[in-house]
């Protein structure tokens, strides 16, 4: 019995000592980047996924949500910099801001490259998303799941937009991506780059005439008929987001704790690309939404936006070598397979 009883206290020694190793490497608190407000599902997303970690880890991993950009000061565009260098530990990032540093994400700007979700998610899903999640890890963040903000549409407080002249001369918001400033210029606005918190104070000044943004993730939450009469809907690009962790944060956790992360990160990232998408397939009921706020909604039809497409060729012609020729035809097939 003495013998037994010695053999038990030191299992439970050595399960004592053992405990404490397996998460030595952890941090007491992980801190999680996004560049948007909580209320959006964007934001949602964020905290979502931060406290379904900390329940399925028993609070091994437990997650800080720093909202409205406050781990990169107001430079959106620097977030992916910031969690390459572990600086973030995760983040619920748009392509956009990462584009960068990353361009092969411009993939998603390129104007009227996807007709649809279903094109969209050929290409997430498809030899060209893989490619893209390669490319992102060899650069030092992995991607655990989706997310999304959906098909950014123009919105302005002038006119109703139906044909490129249509912007001619308007000062339209956009993320201070390069892309953007050459499909808007190329369009004949007067793109203005700036981050959203400036924008919303320009919108409220008049000192900028438009934005373009995301229907369910930006425009409804964010009330943007305060400010703008007029919506058109043309699709001109989307706007995945990426649920990413530093590899250098990555790699301190044991493969079981990672595996929670991966499941974690898929199932409230199909959860928020359902928000993104609600009323805006089908009936387009989310249009109601701002039909009944007065906003006067203009939807482009395939051929008024063939005229859109031809006017952005030079922004093809200079970003295609820039994203990479190959991962580009590969979307283009992928997406024509959709099509299908």
């Amino acid at each position: 019995m003495k013998r037994a009883g010695l053999i038990l206290v030191a299992a439970l020694l050595a399960l004592a000592l053992a405990a404490p190793a397996v998460n030595a490497g952890y941090k007491k608190q992980y801190k999680l980047s996004v560049v948007v407000g909580p209320n959006s599902p964007w934001g949602q997303l964020g905290q979502r996924f931060a406290d379904e970690v900390k329940k399925a880890t028993q609070g091994r991993i437990d997650i800080k949500c720093y909202f409205a950009g406050k781990l990169f000061a107001g430079k959106q565009t620097n977030e992916f910099m910031l969690l390459r260098q572990g600086v973030a530990d995760f983040a619920v990032g748009s392509t956009i801001n990462w584009s960068p540093q990353m361009r092969e994400l411009n993939l998603f700007s390129m104007p009227f490259l996807f007709p649809d979700y279903k094109a969209l998610d050929a290409v997430k899903y498809g030899k060209a998303g893989k490619i893209l999640l390669d490319r992102i890890e060899k650069n030092g963040v992995i991607c655990l799941g989706w997310g999304e903000n959906g098909f950014r549409e123009i919105t302005n407080r002038k006119r109703a937009i139906k044909k490129p002249a249509d912007l001619d001369g308007l000062k339209i918001r956009a993320v201070g991506s390069p892309i953007f400033k050459d499909t808007f210029a190329a369009l004949g606005a007067n793109p203005v780059l700036m981050n959203w918190g400036d924008a919303l104070t320009a919108f409220q000044q008049g000192t900028v005439d438009g934005e373009e943004n995301p229907v369910n993730v930006v425009i409804i939450p964010y009330k943007i008929w305060q400010y703008h009469k007029y919506i058109s809907i043309w699709h001109y690009t989307i706007d995945p987001l990426i649920i990413g962790v530093s590899k250098k944060t990555w790699l301190t956790f044991s493969k079981e704790d990672q595996a929670i992360l991966g499941k974690i990160a898929k199932e409230v990232g199909a959860w928020e690309v359902g928000v993104a998408r609600k009323g805006l397939t089908g009936d387009m009921s989310a249009l109601k939404t701002l039909r009944d706020n007065g906003m006067e909604v203009t939807e482009l039809k395939p051929a008024e936006l063939k005229i859109f497409k031809a006017k952005v060729k030079p922004v093809w012609d200079k970003w295609t070598p820039e994203i990479g020729d190959d991962l580009v035809k590969m979307a283009i097939h992928e997406i024509e397979a959709s099509r299908k």
